[in-house]
């Protein structure tokens, strides 16, 4: 068993100290859950989303010192910016601190804007990609309708698990067309959309594991499932062309043939050049 939590979001509205990224924060949660938990050390201790304040220099000294004491082996980040990421492991390098070896992330066949920079940073620079929301808050599951998309006027305070999906932009006409897709290949390899849809996100090898967000022992046992589904590559090719994002400037700049050309990485036929 490996145990991994999170520190960063307030625990005490009011109180600047029991909130956000700072040294203190993060180690009186870290002893809070220590004591909670009733072990001597945490696994894998994440900051839990960037608070665009604490110095990067702090956050990853106080990391080090909780793992040179024996209360955390590893530390991983949340939902924070690419270019904070890659500069927090340069430092860490450059210090000789405990580096990142974690991003959590939303990954999944309605949430791929992350393949325009998180999972490359994470690849280059040696963080394990561990994806939250892997059914898109129930979306990819086949339970909302287009009926629920007219229903869908819900206050941004309500906690719902509708009102949740509503904020992150998942109950559209999109999200849906995706949805029908991930049923039709579910059908056709005799397993549940729940198993597709995790196992689309651990087909990318940057991958470690999924974050299952089940309340039931059945919803577990459901997307566990997940690990025995093989999809063909027509069927890939369906799920990536019905959920494809633009990945957007450097990147398709990058990629075109023109700039491939220019740049010498593609060889054409002189009398094409233009």
């Amino acid at each position: 068993m490996v145990i991994s939590t999170k520190y960063s979001l307030t625990t005490e509205h009011g109180n600047p100290n029991a909130s956000g990224n700072h040294r203190k924060n993060m180690v009186q949660s870290v002893e809070a859950s220590l004591g909670r938990l009733a072990t001597d050390h945490i696994d894998l201790l994440y900051l839990h989303a960037w608070d665009g304040q604490t110095p990067v220099e702090e956050i990853l000294r106080a990391m080090d010192d909780l793992v040179r004491a024996g209360k955390v082996l590893y530390c991983g980040i949340s939902d924070a910016p690419a270019w904070q990421v890659s500069r927090m492991q340069a430092v860490a390098d450059l210090r000789g601190w405990s580096p990142l070896v974690a991003y959590q992330m939303p990954y999944s066949l309605l949430e791929r804007t992350v393949e325009r920079d998180l999972i490359p940073m994470c690849r280059t620079m040696g963080l394990g990609i561990m994806p939250w929301s892997a059914l898109a808050g129930g979306v990819l599951s086949g339970k909302y309708s287009a009926s629920d998309i007219d229903q869908r006027r819900v206050k941004v305070s309500d906690s719902s698990r509708k009102g949740m999906v509503v904020e992150n932009g998942y109950l559209t006409e999109r999200g849906l067309a995706v949805a029908d897709v991930v049923k039709v290949v579910a059908a056709e390899l005799g397993a549940t959309p729940s198993q597709v849809a995790v196992a689309w996100t651990m087909r990318n090898p940057e991958v470690t594991a999924p974050i299952l967000g089940v309340r039931t022992l059945a919803q577990l046992e459901d997307n566990l499932g997940a690990l025995s589904v093989r999809m063909t590559d027509d069927q890939l090719k369906r799920l990536d062309q019905a959920s494809a994002v633009e990945l957007g400037f450097p990147h398709d700049f990058l990629r075109s043939s023109k700039m491939r050309m220019m740049l010498g990485l593609d060889v054409i036929d002189p009398r094409d050049r233009r």
